[in-house]
């Protein structure tokens, strides 16, 4: 099991941590069990990924992150890709036992796996801002769905909260490849910071101050939250297009996921502000 984990371990804070903040914030009722059985289903659908992708493209791993199961020998390639189709039907049953919106959603997500890593269209920083947009997407209504207690719509909070993560997905994540250049120019992918680094690490620091403005008006933030937030997407933007070694673009990319993080707990910010008006 330890070496199934290992797939995934380097998405725990950029992946597991924000989506199920984002599902118990999106939610408009949360229960124990349902979240449980939220982070079931979003691990095994990170797992889905995360194995598809390392069987893809083995030797960047074999380079940069040798603890991975491939290549520090815990699995071989081909055991990997047996492990890698045979999460498809798994992901999809499990989905398909709790309704047709959640299968649906695991279907479609299936299919933007294959796009983003067996058909390469992930290789180029249009494509894969706008794959990983939809796929993060797709993290968020299943689990939101399933934190809601199986139900088969989200709200006009949770729509707005999806649509509002979309936007800033699409435009800062390639704040996660500046970390990753030098694997990403031996795999030949093209990602943006790659093809223009300058303009990629400005338009970090001008989409976290958009956006951030955008969530102070949206969920009408008070002023002591909105500075907070605000300050914080400052100094993140300022890392980024200062401090630009492999190791400060590390710890810029986890500082960013603080953000998103903040980003995607203000829908339970305005529930509960509107749940008090009403008292």
């Amino acid at each position: 099991m330890y070496t199934v984990y290992l797939f995934t371990k380097s998405d725990n804070m950029t992946i597991m941590v924000p989506i199920t903040l984002f599902a118990l914030a999106a939610s408009p009722k949360v229960s124990s069990l349902h979240t449980y059985h939220a982070i079931l289903w979003l691990w095994l659908h990170l797992l889905h990924f995360d194995v598809s992708n390392q069987t893809t493209s083995p030797e960047e791993d074999e380079r940069n992150k040798g603890w991975r199961p491939i290549p520090s020998g815990r699995m071989s390639l081909k055991s990997a890709l047996v492990l890698r189709w045979l999460l498809v039907p798994i992901c999809w049953v499990m989905s398909w036992l709790y309704n047709e919106q959640m299968l649906a959603t695991s279907i479609a997500f299936t299919v933007l796996v294959i796009l983003h890593n067996e058909l390469s269209i992930g290789g180029h920083w249009f494509g894969k801002n706008v794959l990983t947009t939809l796929g993060i997407a797709a993290y968020e209504v299943g689990t939101t769905l399933l934190a809601s207690g199986r139900n088969t719509t989200l709200d006009s909070i949770g729509t707005r909260s999806v649509l509002i993560s979309a936007g800033v997905i699409l435009t800062t994540i390639h704040a996660q490849d500046f970390r990753d250049v030098q694997g990403d120019l031996d795999t030949g992918r093209r990602t943006f910071p790659i093809i223009s680094p300058a303009a990629a690490r400005l338009t970090v620091l001008v989409g976290l101050l958009c956006w951030t403005a955008a969530a102070i008006h949206i969920w009408q933030l008070d002023w002591i939250i909105a500075m907070l937030i605000t300050v914080l997407a400052i100094f993140i933007g300022w890392r980024f297009l200062i401090r630009t070694t492999v190791r400060d673009d590390e710890v810029s990319y986890i500082l960013y996921n603080i953000w998103m993080s903040c980003i995607h707990v203000l829908p339970a910010y305005y529930r509960y502000m509107q749940r008090r008006s009403l008292v």
